[in-house]
């Protein structure tokens, strides 16, 4: 059967994206190598207070992506596996930095599990460079006007200082 007669494999990875940073994007890179298509799925998630409304969450997931072929952004408030089934995917994508990560998304792999068994969760291990990082860590780095652009995409990095410059205020 050739690729275009077949069911095009679609993983969703989701996430708050608080902002999207580059360790996000690696993993991008990363598991679009492996689907045919990736739609990286912004969570709503009010109850972690982000510092970025859903709208500009979704916006600059958005604009980091832009030019990867094969990925689209959307955003969702419901079940993870609800959201994974509507769009037709087979697989979650997670990324996973260091040990810490791992208790939290086994558990939540093994939960996706239970409640939708023919969806496969699959673990990238983000490059070297970006194994430390995260969302947080950008988010106090720019509260302080610390260097963001080898964190962050450049929109990104302007929404950071423009969001961090009005709470200054």
């Amino acid at each position: 059967m050739s690729k275009a007669e077949r069911r095009p494999k679609i993983a969703v990875y989701a996430g708050s994206f608080d902002p999207v940073t580059l360790g996000h994007l690696d993993v991008v890179r990363r598991a679009i190598w492996l689907f045919d298509q990736v739609i990286v799925a912004v969570a709503r998630r009010q109850e972690k207070h982000p510092l970025f409304s859903f709208r500009e969450r979704v916006r600059l997931a958005r604009a980091a992506v832009k030019g990867i072929p094969g990925v689209e952004v959307a955003g969702f408030d419901r079940l993870l596996v609800d959201f994974v089934h509507r769009k037709h995917a087979c697989a979650v994508i997670r990324g996973l930095r260091a040990v810490m990560d791992f208790d939290y998304e086994f558990q939540m792999a093994l939960t996706n599990r239970k409640l939708a068994p023919h969806v496969e969760t699959v673990f990238f291990v983000p490059s070297e460079k970006f194994f430390y990082l995260s969302s947080s860590l950008v988010r106090e780095l720019a509260s302080v006007g610390g260097e963001l652009k080898c964190f962050v995409p450049e929109p990104v990095e302007r929404a950071l200082r423009k969001k961090f410059a009005s709470i200054r205020k």
